[in-house]
């Protein structure tokens, strides 16, 4: 099996030494991703634009491989705070309410800077999808 990882030039990817993506067999993977892009953080205070950019970010990770929003079979969200669960979700449905991928909902301690509402994670399918309801 071939496993293939493109970086996204976060700087945690390099002092943490992990890659944004990974494909492996039918399956690209994405690490937890924020609104970060570099140093700057987008929608600070906003959870709603934190999510749609981080989910942009994780998207055109996986557009590396490819791949569509259509190919995303599964997204875990993790929120600094429940108050933001119905603006993350409004992001969340944007962006993949005719996908209907299987999605994980987290509310977490913290992360490694305060300004951080929202973090993601996607799985995507690289096959051929069967169409079944």
């Amino acid at each position: 099996m071939t496993v293939r990882r493109v970086q996204s030039g976060s700087p945690w990817e390099e002092s943490f030494g992990f890659a944004r993506a990974v494909a492996a067999g039918d399956r690209v993977l994405v690490a937890g991703t924020t609104a970060f892009k570099g140093d700057v953080l987008y929608g600070e205070g906003d959870p709603y634009e934190q999510a749609k950019v981080a989910f942009t970010t994780a998207l055109e990770a996986i557009a590396e491989f490819g791949l569509t929003p259509e190919s995303v079979i599964r997204t875990r969200v993790c929120l600094a705070h429940a108050r933001d669960v119905d603006a993350v979700g409004r992001a969340h449905k944007e962006l993949f309410d005719a996908v209907r991928p299987v999605t994980t909902l987290l509310i977490v301690q913290g992360f490694m800077d305060s300004r951080v509402l929202v973090s993601v994670e996607v799985e995507a399918f690289r096959g051929t999808p069967s169409e079944e309801h």
